[in-house]
């Protein structure tokens, strides 16, 4: 299945609230990615807290399940009971799903270089790094390229598209960027106050 028709899916689940249990029973065991992608969407527009926060610390419990080959996603009770406004779905769904429709029709396998077992460890290191980065990112706007990174890392990874990781990384290494120079900046602020 791809990302799109998951998309669908939801957009058309008939509850007034979507629990994040019945997000993982709409993906069944497909796939990681996919939810990796789903958790980054909220963060690709400035949010205010707790939003980063919870995804970032969902998305590392997703990284860690990856380093350890768990064959399928596995959150506590209290993460699978938590749920999110039909309204809200709806709104990120009919926001994404014209880019990510045209990013299916554009992507394709390639610059595959790591045999799978290599690239799956890679990918779990490389979403981990990128989940704390979303963390620890300067508050509303410092999370977007962190939220884009993981969107167009998860995305690649479910086309099989080398190009679009790479294009992950490209931006994650903006939000590193960003995050160094918000934190040089309050470094500065609180020295020149003493």
């Amino acid at each position: 299945m791809r990302l799109s028709q998951v998309l669908v899916l939801l957009a058309a689940e008939p509850e007034e609230r979507i629990s994040f249990r019945d997000i993982l029973a709409i993906l069944s065991e497909r796939s990681f990615a996919i939810l990796v992608v789903l958790l980054g969407l909220p963060n690709c527009l400035p949010m205010p807290p707790p939003i980063p926060t919870v995804s970032a610390l969902l998305l590392i419990m997703i990284a860690l399940q990856m380093l350890v080959r768990r064959p399928e996603p596995w959150f506590p009770g209290v993460v699978l009971r938590g749920s999110v406004a039909r309204s809200d779905v709806l709104r990120a769904v009919k926001r994404a799903l014209p880019v990510v429709s045209r990013l299916e029709r554009w992507s394709r396998p390639r610059l595959s270089v790591f045999e799978p077992r290599l690239a799956s460890l890679l990918s779990a290191i490389l979403l981990l790094l990128m989940s704390v980065g979303m963390l620890l990112a300067a508050p509303l706007i410092g999370q977007v390229p962190y939220g884009l990174a993981v969107c167009l890392f998860g995305l690649g990874q479910i086309e099989r598209d080398g190009v679009l990781v790479l294009s992950g990384m490209a931006a994650g290494a903006v939000g590193v960027a960003l995050s160094a120079s918000f934190i040089y900046g309050v470094v500065e602020a609180i020295r020149n106050l003493v």
